[in-house]
């Protein structure tokens, strides 16, 4: 029988199996995560409201329903964090925000009722930015969250708590959400798993932009197996949703085994000429080989990315003068200076700008598509920079090109949003300092099951999940 420390790494397809066999009871797995997290939670910061109570409450119920031989979830028993962006009905959750601190929502969000419907049982909410916006995890209501790997370094964001609570083993499994890459850079941060959807994939309901593509929810893991395990469970059609695509979730429950020989993958070195530091570059190009080990042709092809700047940040700028502008008369004060300016930028919007996003939008939707009919994947970093201080905001700059705005550091993951396309970050190695690199696999339009079919490929033979941070 597994120890404490040993249940909180099993896979979470490991742990589902087990509970299911009653090799280990839901109330052991809990007990267990719920340990790991008072040892080394306050180290990073991770998970920021807890429900221990509760959670045994609702482990003891999922034992007594296999007792009694009820049929049960995917998820059955298996222990998870919501990000605190969605809504967790009684249960705490402030965005992030001061203006939120004690707010208490009264329904679930749809990707919190799926998982719990799936069997999951809810320990409590993950750190993140306020409002999600940045790519680094801090806020005024919780602090600052911590890289498992160098705790002086950031965790990255916005789903920097799911991401930091995955690799030091407090949760198997967390959601998260992306607009410019919060599901992507964190994972590549902290060395596990993070799949950014195709929209409509993971409906997202409630939401104020129920018809903007931008911003997706989607799983977090310690391995692609596990990433797809959540993702049978939280994906598939919804009313509520406009967007949600109609294949039902069971899609993902299937085998990740895949014929690789002659996939065809364009190698993308720095999205046409943005800057990225050579670790992260030289890291990943060692690596490279593994994919013709798989059988894979790969080639050095660069998309034309133009307009993806332009469209995202006008985009993004629309969605926060949607979501928060309301809110701005009243708690500005309560409120950080990019968030402000992120709101103010979409008040400044003018409609030709807007329309001008939108064609940009539509024609680089369609360069994507012609190139990616010669190639199956697109293959490029997650980010441009290596982890960073935790104590700064955002890099101001890369490689001696000074960064406009506070998300100008991250483009190579918001440019990937604007294609619409599926993207996973793949811990892709380390650098020679032991900081974590991620690997983004870009796939075709909606072929979220391929690209986690060529994640699974390049984690089995490369191994660098299974790396534990020395905490």
């Amino acid at each position: 029988m597994p120890n404490a420390e040993e249940i909180c790494y099993l896979p979470a397809t490991a742990l589902a199996r087990f509970i299911r066999q009653r090799e280990l009871s839901a109330v052991e797995v809990v007990e267990a995560h719920l340990e790991r997290i008072e040892q080394v939670n306050p180290k990073v910061n991770a998970i920021v409201t807890l429900v221990p109570e509760r959670a045994l409450r609702e482990a003891r119920a999922a034992d007594e329903r296999l007792a009694r031989g009820e049929e049960v979830g995917p998820l059955h028993g298996l222990p998870v964090v919501h990000k605190d962006l969605a809504s967790t009905r009684g249960l705490r959750t402030t965005f992030g925000s001061l203006v939120y601190s004690d707010f208490v929502p009264q329904e679930d969000a749809l990707i919190v009722e799926r998982l719990k419907r799936a069997g999951a049982i809810t320990l409590g909410k993950s750190n993140t930015p306020e409002f999600g916006a940045g790519s680094q995890t801090f806020n005024e209501v919780f602090g600052a969250t911590r890289n498992p790997y160098d705790l002086s370094k950031t965790s990255g964001g916005s789903s920097g708590g799911a991401a930091a609570a995955l690799a030091c083993g407090m949760v198997p499994i967390a959601d998260g959400s992306d607009m410019g890459g919060s599901l992507r850079n964190p994972a590549a941060f902290c060395n596990v798993v993070g799949l950014r959807p195709s929209p409509g994939r993971v409906p997202v309901w409630p939401t104020l932009a129920p018809w903007s593509p931008l911003s997706v929810e989607g799983p977090m893991a310690r391995d692609v197996l596990d990433a797809a395990l959540m993702l049978g469970a939280i994906a598939g059609p919804d009313p509520r949703d406009p967007l949600s695509l109609s294949e039902p979730g069971e899609l993902f429950l299937g085998s990740l085994e895949r014929d690789l020989s002659r996939a065809r993958l364009a190698w993308c070195r720095d999205l046409g000429g943005l800057p990225v530091e050579p670790v992260i570059t030289e890291t990943l190009e060692k690596q490279l080989r593994v994919f013709g080990d798989l059988g894979c042709v790969v080639e050095e092809a660069e998309p034309d990315f133009s307009g993806s700047d332009e469209a995202f940040k006008a985009l993004r700028a629309f969605h926060f003068e949607l979501a928060y502008g309301e809110l701005l008369a009243e708690h500005r004060h309560e409120m950080k200076d990019t968030v402000v300016w992120n709101i103010e930028e979409g008040r400044r919007l003018s409609v030709s700008k807007f329309a001008e996003a939108e064609r940009m939008r539509t024609a680089l939707y369609h360069r994507m598509r012609e190139f990616m009919q010669g190639y199956d994947f697109l293959l490029l970093p997650v980010t441009q920079v290596v982890p960073f201080d935790v104590r700064v905001p955002f890099p101001t700059e890369i490689e001696g090109v000074q960064m406009e705005t506070y998300i100008d550091w991250m483009k190579s993951c918001y440019y990937i949003t604007v294609t619409g396309l599926p993207a996973l970050s793949v811990p892709g190695g380390f650098t020679p300092q032991g900081l974590p690199v991620g690997l983004q696999i870009v796939g075709r339009p909606r072929d979220d099951l391929g690209v986690m079919r060529l994640g699974r490929a390049f984690e089995r033979e490369t191994g660098f999940g299974r790396r534990r941070p020395e905490l």
